[in-house]
């Protein structure tokens, strides 16, 4: 199958690309600059120099392609409708990356929450809503669920914490990295607020076996959440602060937070609870290889 990637050259859509490869599918990957398309030549992938705001160059490419991965950015509405414009009414799968911050709360480290969402939240008739910073990301998943209605099999990827290193050009994801960074450049390992919230998680590897399956035999309309564990940041931070050998982890009042890390990294990526549960493992047959990012930690962080 030939597909067409973008984001190939970040951590998602590299990791992807790479995957695609390694099971056989030819693969074209949107890079903005010549520069990062010669490495992506280098891993095998096609590249395609352009970006999400170039409609022409997404319209012809992913009408030559046999099917769509879009991870460059969840947000990217124009690209989306492009790309829908693009496949309809040809049955070539679309799959969409989004991330779990949509069912993030305002707990700011403070608070564990005892709600988990099930993946019936985007399902026809729901009543949930999320917070308004979040609406737009998710209007633009249920366009892409709504797309077969355009002829389209399109499918929503809603990515968890992400942990691991990157299988493409791009090594390090957004969450733990950022607290890697920090401890660093201070000498104290840090989390928002008390850090009792929790985030479902999940492996960059199991992740990108998971888009393989999902291009082969995910329904059109299907939306699944990639997870396979979760762990409050408390933990998180404990096993960075031990792997590290640094101070800490110390708590951090969310103003320090978002003055460090911006706002939606403090308050969703790093300061929310992002419970969740998928069922990619039943319905897809997903078998996810790592079930702790604590014991990552542990394993790899220390020896970077």
């Amino acid at each position: 199958m030939r597909v067409l990637v973008t984001g190939a050259t970040g951590f998602i859509g590299g990791s992807i690309a790479v995957r695609l490869r390694a099971a056989g599918h030819r693969v074209c990957g949107l890079t903005r600059t010549p520069a990062k398309a010669e490495r992506l030549a280098a891993l095998g992938v096609e590249p395609v120099v352009g970006g999400l705001d170039d409609a022409e160059v997404l319209t012809d490419r992913a009408r030559e392609a046999d099917a769509v991965v879009n991870a460059a950015d969840s947000d990217h509405r124009g690209a989306v409708e492009t790309l829908i414009a693009a496949l309809a009414g040809t049955g070539k799968p679309l799959l969409h990356t989004s991330g779990s911050s949509v069912v993030g709360d305002g707990a700011r480290g403070e608070t564990a929450s005892s709600t988990v969402y099930g993946e019936e939240i985007l399902a026809p008739g729901s009543s949930w809503r999320p917070e308004p910073d979040k609406a737009p990301r998710v209007a633009i998943d249920r366009l892409v669920l709504d797309s077969a209605s355009a002829g389209v099999r399109g499918v929503v990827l809603c990515n968890t914490l992400i942990y691991g290193n990157g299988l493409g050009l791009a090594r390090d994801s957004v969450q733990i990295p950022a607290l890697v960074r920090q401890a660093r450049e201070s000498g104290v390992v840090r989390h928002v607020g008390a850090g009792r919230n929790i985030w479902s998680n999940v492996h960059v590897a199991d992740v990108a076996d998971l888009y393989v399956l999902a291009l082969e035999n995910a329904p059109a309309g299907t939306f699944h959440f990639v997870e396979s564990g979760e762990a409050a940041f408390l933990e998180v931070t404990t096993a960075l602060a031990r792997a590290l050998d640094l101070a800490g982890p110390e708590d951090w009042d969310i103003e320090s937070a978002v003055a460090a890390w911006g706002y939606e990294p403090a308050v969703y990526a790093l300061g929310s609870n992002s419970r969740v549960r998928g069922t990619a493992e039943r319905t897809l047959g997903w078998t996810p290889r790592h079930r702790s990012v604590v014991d990552w930690i542990d394993a790899e962080v220390g020896h970077a």
